[in-house]
Formats: structure tokens, sequence, C-alpha cells
């Protein structure tokens, strides 16, 4: 395992059927030889197909893998990269309609957010604290987290709401 020194996983929480072999494509052109994605029915978009793949590679392939899918039409994703000795960790999620979002992560898979990055929270807001709220929430990627949740719990198994179907 010469040179293998971070591991992940990647969740492609939906993918339209035309999209899927590209995908694996660009798996094995980041990270190398891997297993086989193996594609399963999305229940929250019906007609797309989801996949997960735990990974092992250098550090930095999870950016690798990150910049590969970045910006594909109707792709729903989220990379890992667990920190390693030397690195931390990072974590990408995409869907169309937001773009990427990354994040620094510490060891248990918490999103770090520097001191920069709050003191810019607190400069946007002048004082008001509802703006500082906003700014942090999207230091933590929370509107990708709120868009990716059916898509990861109907991965799961679970039952899927969608509210504005509700008659």
């Amino acid at each position: 395992m010469s040179g293998i020194d971070a591991r992940g996983v990647l969740y492609v929480h939906s993918a339209p059927a035309a999209l899927c072999p590209h995908i694996e494509w660009a798996v094995g052109a980041a990270l190398g030889a891997q297993e086989q994605l193996e594609w399963e029915a999305q229940p929250a978009a019906p007609g797309t197909y989801r996949a997960e793949i735990n990974w092992m590679a250098q550090q930095g392939s999870g950016a690798k893998l990150a910049s590969s899918l970045r910006g594909w039409a109707h792709l729903r994703y989220e990379i890992t990269e667990e920190a390693s000795e030397g690195s931390d960790g990072s974590r990408w999620s995409h869907t169309p309609e937001l773009g990427i979002f990354h994040a620094t992560t510490d060891v248990t898979g918490n999103i770090m957010v520097s001191e920069d990055r709050i003191r810019y929270a607190y400069e946007q807001a002048s004082g008001d604290p509802s703006a500082v709220y906003h700014e942090l929430s999207l230091a933590l990627g929370e509107s990708w987290d709120e868009e990716l949740e059916p898509f990861r719990q109907a991965a799961d198994g679970a039952n899927v709401r969608w509210l504005h179907r509700v008659g």
C-alpha cells in the first residue's frame, strides 16, 4: 500500500443513467484502480441512480475527485477524505442548484470554521445578529445538507416525505 495515506467515501446521491459510466471513469482517473460502483435506483429522484464507494489513495485525492465531478448537471454527491497524518480531513458536497461546497473537518468529521471565516461573518453582518447567523450557516454548508438530506434518507431505505406533494 505504498503511497496510500488517505481514505474516504464517495456518495453519489443521484445521477442520470447516462452519467454513471462517466462517473466511474472519473473515479478511476482520480483515485486509481478502485472497486466498481454498484448502482441502485434512487427513490428520492425517480429515474436517477445512487452509489457509494470507500476509497484509499494519496492525500488530496478527495479534492481531485471533487474537481473531476464538479459542475456536472443533475449530479448530487458528497465526498469525504478523513484526517490523516499531517492533514486535516475534508468534505465536499455538490448539488446542481447550489454548486460545490468544501469544508475542513476534524478527526471525528466535524466541520471546522476558521477564525478568519468567523471574523468575515462579523464584518459582513455589521452588527446584525441574523446576518451573522446567515454567514455561519453558509460556512457550515447548511443549505447543502438541507438539499441532500432527502437523498441520504432514501439511500438508507427510509421513507421520503415530499411536502410539496402533500395534497
